[in-house]
């Protein structure tokens, strides 16, 4: 099995460096060009992690409203849950006291990006600002650090990981997808996260789709009957000595 090592310290690099993957080029801009590296592997986010505890992670995305963020965290606090959300730059600003609000009940609050675009698009300079002022903009509303970002739209190149990871932002994925985003009913939702979830696992949802506050208590139940327990997903990773192999699961460095 192949493996891809996370480095913990960028290579520096000297000058603007052309890097070529395949048919394509990866350029490395002269301005701050020393702190960006390349694995000369495929950068891989984290889908999954590694785990025989059967420890999962819940989590929520948050862009487009507010409508259903109170019935979730009614639910998580009733069933003393935490999980990760991901929230974009002008959701904080719009509903900075829902921002608060996850974050005092106990929940983790990752960046989403500032303006949701497809990053594999822009420049490093460009993923560099998107990073710092969404980071800053959560930290000024909760007063909390921000150490997780999860791609908008699951879109991302080399350039987008290497640079996260530069900036102290683990890259987060997620192996499981409840479509809720499609406005599946609350029972398609459930079947799709029991069927699919492992020890490990990280599952993606969002603050506000139409059945997601009906299926979080079904979803809670369930994998908790196949017993599984729920950890925010900072608690979920490892932090340090760790692989990402070619499917994006975070393995202890030496355990394969």
């Amino acid at each position: 099995m192949k493996f891809i090592t996370v480095k913990m310290r960028p290579l520096y690099l000297a000058g603007a460096l052309a890097l070529f993957l395949g048919a394509g080029m990866l350029t490395a801009n002269a301005a701050g060009a020393e702190e960006v590296y390349w694995s000369g592997k495929r950068a891989l986010p984290i889908y999954s992690v590694s785990r025989d505890d059967n420890k999962v992670a819940l989590s929520f995305d948050c862009a487009w409203g507010v409508d259903s963020t109170d019935s979730l965290l009614q639910t998580l606090a009733a069933e003393k849950v935490h999980v990760t959300f991901f929230a974009v730059q002008f959701w904080v600003e719009k509903y900075p006291e829902y921002a608060k609000k996850i974050v005092e009940a106990g929940h983790e609050l990752g960046t989403h990006s500032a303006t949701h675009s497809y990053m594999s698009r822009l420049s490093e300079q460009e993923i560099r600002s998107e990073l710092a002022s969404s980071s800053e903009a959560i930290t000024k509303v909760t007063g909390s650090p921000v150490e997780l970002f999860r791609p908008p739209y699951g879109d991302y190149d080399d350039l987008l990981i290497d640079t996260a990871n530069a900036v102290g932002l683990y890259p987060i994925q997620w192996d499981v997808d409840s479509l809720d985003w499609k406005n599946l009913s609350a029972s398609d939702i459930t079947a799709r996260i029991v069927k699919r979830t492992v020890s490990g696992s990280i599952i993606l949802m969002h603050n506000n789709g139409l059945h997601t506050a009906e299926a979080l208590p079904l979803v809670i139940d369930a994998l908790r009957a196949n017993g599984f327990t729920f950890v925010p997903i900072g608690e979920l990773i490892y932090r340090e000595n760790y692989e990402i192999d070619v499917t994006g699961k975070q393995i202890p460095k030496g355990s394969a």
